[in-house]
């Protein structure tokens, strides 16, 4: 096997060669029930005939000018998206990272119109923003930090879902000027905000003259049963990220503002050779178009009730089990000690999932997926779980 590629993920030993909405196929033909979709990233699912196509059509007319152009079909992305939120301006970038970072530059240019010298961004515990410099700084894992210190200054981290803690700081810190957060932690362990802190955050940051940042990058897209995981809360953010299921796999991300958070950039002062080219905001509408017409939206809250109805009754006397939660098509199953084995013990069983948090299996199936395979899932997690316990009494 080659040994070309760096060495920067610890890789399963299986490779897929195409797929087919919720079923991955290996070189082999062995079919796996996807219950990760790409890391959230596949929201249509594998191989969707409205992305096949709109990909197909728009790469034999046009993939890339710059932004030195008008883009009229990044226009219309944005047109999109910004209702879809409630936003009113769009920056398109690469990724979830990009999107961040130019969350991150806002934040500070918001602090030094301010007149703050040396603004700072609130962060949460658990929270995972990125991997730049400064995403990565802002990520509330030290894990994923060590070795590439010195990470960049101007940050303070609080534990998520304590808006006392966030008060103490508003009291105790005259530079920061914005909060950022996720309204469902991913590898935090799918830990959802309570709604009443959201609330509380807004009102905080509405008093403070601060910018309320949410990154919905994993739980945005319509992925817990609205658009955006914020509006469950009826909180508008000031600046809203979202990336991986943008395109249902294509590269994008965009960074949303309103109000005068929107008015902060100014030509030179951010930008992207790639971002927002013609076929990745056609990938982008067309799946964006997708999730509305199809109401998959609906289908999510939907459905992640019933599996969060199934886990938690299949899983209701599991001596390992400690809790089972989640918003929508984002769930979690929290044992009581560390479980990456179930990885691969899943992925025997033909099914695809992810730990993280050292001990929450995490479910980011696609929203296409039918009552059928949701109900797969249940059994085989059921399964997995029951094994587990026994190995390990």
């Amino acid at each position: 096997m080659s040994d070309s590629v760096m060495n920067t993920y610890a890789r399963l030993p299986v490779a897929f060669e195409r797929g087919e909405g919720a079923w991955l196929l290996d070189q082999q033909g062995t079919r796996y029930l996807d219950a990760l979709g790409g890391i959230a990233v596949c929201a249509l699912g594998h191989a969707h005939p409205a992305v096949t196509e709109a990909i197909r059509d728009q790469a034999g007319k046009l993939v890339h000018t710059s932004n030195l152009y008008e883009i009229p079909l990044q226009r219309e992305l944005a047109d999109l998206v910004t209702g879809l939120a409630g936003m009113d301006r769009a920056f398109f970038c690469n990724s979830g990272a990009e999107a961040n970072e130019a969350a991150i530059k806002l934040a500070r240019l918001h602090g030094h119109r301010r007149g703050v010298e040396l603004p700072h961004v609130v962060v949460a515990e658990g929270a995972f923003h990125g991997r730049t410099l400064a995403t990565l700084t802002a990520t509330g894992n030290r894990k994923v930090q060590a070795g590439f210190e010195p990470l960049v200054n101007g940050f303070v981290r609080v534990p998520f879902n304590d808006l006392d803690a966030l008060s103490t700081v508003a009291a105790n810190t005259p530079s920061a000027v914005a909060v950022l957060l996720e309204p469902i932690q991913g590898e935090g362990g799918i830990r959802v905000a309570e709604d009443a802190y959201l609330r509380g955050v807004r009102e905080l940051c509405d008093r403070h003259g601060w910018l309320l940042m949410f990154d919905e990058i994993q739980c945005g897209m319509g992925r817990s049963g609205r658009f955006l995981a914020c509006q469950h809360s009826g909180v508008q953010p000031d600046v809203v990220t979202l990336a991986k299921a943008l395109a249902n796999g294509f590269p994008i991300g965009v960074c949303m503002a309103r109000g005068g958070a929107a008015e902060l950039f100014q030509p030179g002062n951010h930008g992207s050779t790639f971002g927002g080219n013609p076929l990745a905001c056609r990938a982008a509408l067309a799946t964006v178009r997708t999730l509305l017409e199809e109401q998959l939206i609906e289908r999510a809250e939907a459905l992640g009730a019933r599996l969060l109805q199934g886990l938690s009754a299949a899983l209701e006397n599991s001596d390992a089990v400690v809790a089972v939660r989640g918003r929508g098509l984002m769930l979690g199953v929290e044992f009581d000690r560390p479980c990456r084995e179930l990885v691969t013990r899943a992925l025997a069983k033909g099914l695809l999932i992810n730990v993280t948090a050292e001990t929450v299996i995490r479910l980011l199936p696609p929203l296409t997926l039918t009552d059928e395979q949701a109900d797969r899932i249940v059994d085989l997690i059921a399964e997995l779980a029951a094994e587990f316990s026994a190995a390990c009494a």
